[in-house]
């Protein structure tokens, strides 16, 4: 066999060398050595493609001859085009309607607060902002440029919150699946910022490796060049992977925490949310619960349906081109339709998770976390016996439930969209264009004016008057440019807080509030025009706020076609195409416990 297939190269091979070529050419593989030199040529590389494929083989659970087995069945079951769902019919998921702030909404946010102490942050972050015209990771956008505060700084901030909110604090495990690109610039950002007031231990940085590409149906792993594997990404449901194999996911659940939220890199609106969510999987009993929003039939969002069928149901994401056709062909003729509101009946999915940990751990040990994996080949004709370019095996992590047993329970939490999901995934162009088609821009012009948005939205709920200025579109991407709202986690995480502190205050026009510090007041406030008010306090400071202020606070300035062509314009103010300039506002900072009052 070896001078068959390594020309020569079978005698410098140790045995454990040779007892894996041996398996991967049972696997059908022998093509990744039918091209190989002659001993003494090119050997360093021969070793290095062996040790990558060891490396590959380790990573996955069941191996290469696993991962190959598995892409063999997906690929014959796509080419037969089968129907994923045959035999199903959807049905509404069990869902609980949080889009309004009423007595319900504070019941689950005071219960959610209460399981802080019990809860994991696992943040999905494998993606660079290139496609958004941002050379670097995601999470190092800022939200909002006011600040310019950085999405992960941000997340550190409403992790230090939780922590300031238990009765016994301890530190919430922030657990981030980086991907080989983004590795080693998070972990630059987390210690060049001394992981943002985090203790380095409660962060634990998993890294998602990468997996064979697949060259035709028979499951033949694709080469680059003779000695390099294509290598490509596995999906976001790898963080499941990760989290057994490194052992954390039981570590953490023998250290008392009994939920786990996973989270979007560049959703800022996602810990607005993240209260009521964990208060409706406590008091449910729900073993995974979604996080979603309404969503127009047709929308080229996933649906979440209860699927009854084959024995069995299931509450899943079903991917909107997916949904539709369901529909026709069991419960509804027409498809998608909406109700009385304008919405359709199957919420649309977030990526936003809640999932408890006791049924969590037990799942992943019997699945070794690998979940239901997906092939999606580009078929050179309709013989579908070539593709177009290798294809790969990819998870997802919302189909975790297609793991679960009739007793786990699946649940939903519908949000007010702009309140709980407002990612920032497109370059100006793009979002520019889905305005246009009548679509979500999300963008980092978007995202920032939802994020002053969520501001206005806790301010109206404590019962202040906001009356926002009028949108306008900048670079073709509708932004509203006031109130601008920053009440900070330090300050407020749950409506109740900010009840708690704010009272008979009035904003307007493109003023700004930013508020930062759990020791603030504020009573009869006014606040209009470009009026700007900034207080911060540190831990012991308390601030009694009051008065009408007047200022011309912060200024919003369009970038110039000539700035946005600058290599000296910071990338993050480009991919909005505007900035602020302090003109004149109020800033009133305590770095001193005491007592202070700011009035005019």
């Amino acid at each position: 066999m070896g001078t068959t297939f390594l020309n020569g190269n079978w005698e410098a091979f140790s045995q454990s060398d040779r007892t894996f070529v041996e398996m991967l050419v049972e696997a059908g593989q022998q093509h990744l050595f039918a091209d190989w030199d002659a001993p003494g040529t090119a050997d360093d590389a021969k070793a290095a493609f062996l040790s990558s494929l060891s490396k590959i083989d380790g990573n996955y659970p069941g191996g290469l001859s696993g991962y190959i087995s598995n892409a063999r069945k997906l690929l014959a079951e796509a080419k037969v085009g089968g129907n994923p769902f045959e035999g199903f019919v959807p049905h509404q998921p069990n869902t609980v309607d949080l889009t309004r702030f009423d007595e319900t909404y504070d019941h689950y946010e005071a219960l959610g607060q209460k399981q802080f102490s019990k809860t994991g942050i696992v943040l999905v972050a494998g993606g660079l902002g290139e496609r958004l015209g941002y050379n670097g990771i995601k999470l190092d956008i800022p939200v909002e440029v006011i600040e310019t505060t950085p999405y992960l700084k941000h997340y550190a901030a409403c992790l230090k919150a939780m922590e300031a909110r238990m009765e016994t604090p301890r530190p919430v495990p922030f657990i981030i699946m980086v991907s080989q690109d983004t590795g080693p610039k998070t972990l630059q950002t987390l210690e060049q910022n001394n992981y943002f007031g985090l203790r380095k231990e409660q962060v634990h940085v998993l890294k998602q490796e990468l997996v064979p590409a697949i060259s035709d149906n028979d499951g033949a792993l694709a080469l680059k060049e003779k000695y390099e594997l294509i290598l490509k990404p596995h999906g976001h449901g790898d963080i499941h992977m990760l989290l057994h194999t490194s052992g954390l996911a039981a570590k953490l659940e023998k250290q008392g925490i009994e939920h786990l939220m996973f989270i979007q890199d560049t959703n800022g609106q996602v810990f607005n949310a993240m209260p009521a969510a964990l208060g409706v999987s406590v008091e449910k009993g729900f073993d995974f619960n979604s996080i979603a929003v309404n969503r127009i039939p047709g929308e080229a969002v996933g649906g979440l349906a209860k699927l009854v069928g084959n024995g069995t149901e299931m509450t899943l994401n079903v991917e909107y081109n997916q949904l539709d056709p369901l529909l026709r062909a069991t419960v509804s003729p027409e498809g998608d339709v909406p109700n009385e509101q304008g919405f359709s009946l199957f919420p649309g999915n977030i990526n936003v998770l809640v999932v408890r940990m006791a049924s969590y751990v037990q799942i992943l040990a019997k699945s070794q976390g690998i979940i239901a994996e997906f092939v999606n080949p580009k078929y050179a004709d309709e013989t579908k016996t070539s593709f177009k370019k290798p294809t790969r095996l990819e998870t997802m992590m919302q189909d975790l439930p297609k793991l679960f047993g009739p007793n786990e329970k699946v649940g939903v939490s519908i949000f007010n969209r702009r309140w709980s999901f407002s990612a920032n995934k497109n370059n100006i162009s793009e979002a520019a264009a889905k305005h246009v088609a009548g679509g979500p821009p999300e963008s980092g012009a978007s995202a920032e004016s939802d994020f002053y948005l969520a501001g206005r939205m806790r301010l109206e709920a404590a019962g202040s008057s906001v009356t926002p200025a009028d949108e306008e579109l900048i670079l073709g991407v509708p932004f509203t440019n006031g109130p601008k709202v920053l009440l900070r986690p330090s300050f407020a995480l749950t409506l109740s807080e900010v009840r708690e502190k704010i009272s008979g205050c009035s904003i307007s026009g493109e003023a700004t509030l930013i508020l930062d510090g759990k020791d603030i007041v504020l009573e009869n406030v006014e606040l209009s025009g470009s009026t700007a008010l900034v207080v911060k306090a540190c831990e012991g400071a308390k601030v009694s706020v009051k008065g009408v202020f007047e200022n011309k606070g912060f200024d919003l300035v369009k970038l110039t076609s000539e700035e946005l062509a600058s290599d000296r314009v910071p990338e993050y103010l480009k991919i909005r195409g505007f900035r602020f300039e302090n003109r004149g506002a109020a800033i009133h900072e305590f770095d001193q416990p005491g007592e202070y009052v700011v009035e005019v």
